[in-house]
């Protein structure tokens, strides 16, 4: 019989900055795996959520950086991101010698690059890994994390993103992670809005839903966007469709996600109409009630917008 003692994992201090919609349920998971957390937000419902979940709560988040190996920040723009770096003082100016900067917000790539260059600059290392599988990955567990840095500080990370994610793609260096999210998320904008006008016409056309659904889900036009978050109900079950387009992912998030893919088209100088096309359907639809919907609610706009053909 072996009498080796029981092999235990030792995860480092996590300082989780942002504890909303996403970042509170992947704290919650972190803290189930057994890692030391300490979280801030703004927001004192979202910390009394995160306190009932296990996160040790502080009221400064410079308190919980002071004790952390990691500091990982869910905030929701770049702007916001490079402030708490940056503020006088900031999380840069708290944290101790080693420290590892993990941004999981979805932001400019540019952004994303200048916050890994001030905390490198500030003797740190930094990761940027933004979350695609929205609220009810978050809460699973079975995000996918887009990731861009180093080898050596992906592989530091990468435990922790197997807490809270199902699938961790390195796709290079600071700033990739964000690049491969916006690209993914500008397929998925127009695959959505693609599968929207499918089903409005084929309405018009005298096709059920379930049928057009068994055809292009076996055929050349099947895409996430139909088989998993199909915009009408009955074909999958599981669908926002089924729940009143109860997000999911939120019209609002998908307009943020769009003008940050036109932003990187404008700043490479792409010729992409569709991504263009869509961001601007999005924007529209995200000023009005499609904020709070699901993003395949797009389907009821392209309904209200298509008037019946004249007798």
């Amino acid at each position: 019989m072996s009498t080796d003692a029981p092999q235990t994992t030792s995860h480092p201090t996590v300082a989780f900055i942002g504890l909303g919609n996403m970042g509170g349920p992947m704290a919650a998971n972190l803290v189930s795996a057994g890692v030391p957390v300490l979280g801030f937000d703004v927001v004192p419902e979202a910390m009394e959520t995160a306190r009932h979940h296990g996160v040790q709560v502080v009221t400064d988040p410079l308190e919980a950086v002071a004790q952390a190996e990691v500091v990982l920040t869910m905030l929701p723009s770049g702007r916001h991101v490079i402030s708490a770096y940056q503020e006088t003082p900031g999380l840069l100016a708290a944290a101790r010698p080693d420290t590892i900067f993990l941004d999981c917000s979805t932001i400019n790539i540019s952004e994303a690059q200048q916050a890994a260059k001030l905390a490198q600059q500030a003797g740190f290392r930094a990761v940027d890994a933004p979350v695609s599988g929205g609220v009810v990955g978050a809460e699973a567990g079975t995000l996918a994390f887009m990731v861009g840095g180093e080898d050596d500080v992906v592989a530091a990370v990468r435990p922790l993103l197997d807490i809270m994610g199902a699938r961790a793609v390195h796709c290079g260096g600071n700033g990739l992670g964000q690049a491969a999210k916006i690209c993914n998320n500008m397929i998925l904008g127009v695959t959505q809005i693609a599968v929207g006008e499918a089903f409005v016409l084929g309405e018009k056309l005298g096709l059920t839903h379930q049928a057009l659904f068994d055809v292009v889900s076996k055929a050349s036009g099947q895409c996430w966007a139909l088989t998993t978050n199909c915009p009408v109900p009955g074909p999958v079950p599981t669908s926002p469709a089924t729940r009143d387009y109860q997000p999911g992912f939120a019209g609002a998030l998908m307009a943020k996600d769009l003008t940050l893919a036109t932003n990187a088209l404008d700043e490479q100088s792409v010729d992409a109409q569709l991504g263009r096309l869509a961001a601007a359907i999005y924007s529209e639809f995200a000023a009005g009630d499609g904020a709070r919907q699901d993003f395949s609610a797009i389907i009821n706009t392209i309904r209200e917008n298509s008037s019946s053909p004249e007798a």
